[in-house]
């Protein structure tokens, strides 16, 4: 086993869980974790720390905003105390908004359902990424979350490697091109795996002793 090799396994013992499985998300191809990580990737895109963002969509979810007809039918008062109950209150008010009109239009264009919206995609990632970005809130930072985070179950997008994720392969030394790192990752979970590069780029604590001890 070479270094990179080494860095790789140590990356994925160490930090090898998504974001959604943090947020409490069972993530599956259907309706209700599919939504519940749009909305996590949504707070995530915010210039804002991901513990927050997690503890908020937490927090969405605790208040019953689960689904997008729950989202949409709630206040906005609702969403907003919801939003400020796990931290997230820099962006609350814009953002109680957003998640109302994206769920609105969710539930009006694809039945509530985003198994059509990759049914409409016709398994072009590209196009997922654009229609993706419909949303109100979710810009190209947040669709990539989100298809970085579901390519374990759209298979399609696998390997999704995006600009975060390969910051944190150079930060480890590590092939910067996707179709390499993938054949360094191997067998394991295409989404667990990118979101143990973000980790690495993006937390100081996330480099693993193999690259430790090389510096």
């Amino acid at each position: 086993m070479d270094r990179r090799q080494r860095v790789v396994r140590e990356l994925l013992d160490a930090h090898g869980r998504t974001y959604a499985e943090e947020a409490g998300i069972g993530l599956k191809d259907t309706p209700q974790p599919l939504y519940r990580l749009l909305v996590l990737s949504h707070l995530l895109s915010a210039r804002i720390r991901g513990s927050v963002a997690l503890a908020t969509a937490r927090s969405l979810h605790e208040a019953g905003l689960r689904d997008p007809r729950r989202m949409a039918r709630a206040s906005w008062q609702e969403r907003v105390d919801a939003l400020g109950r796990g931290g997230y209150r820099r962006y609350d008010e814009r953002t109680a908004t957003q998640l109302g009109d994206g769920a609105e239009l969710l539930v009006r264009r694809w039945g509530g359902d985003l198994r059509q919206l990759r049914e409409e995609a016709d398994g072009k990632v590209p196009e997922l990424r654009r229609l993706l970005q419909e949303f109100p809130g979710v810009g190209p930072a947040g669709a990539d979350i989100f298809l970085r985070e579901a390519q374990g179950v759209w298979p399609e997008a696998a390997p999704y490697l995006d600009a975060k994720a390969l910051q944190g392969a150079g930060r480890l030394n590590l092939p910067t091109d996707p179709e390499r790192l993938a054949e360094l990752a191997g067998d394991a979970d295409p989404a667990v795996f990118a979101a143990a590069l973000v980790r690495a780029a993006v937390e100081k604590e996330a480099a693993p002793d193999t690259l430790r001890r090389a510096g």
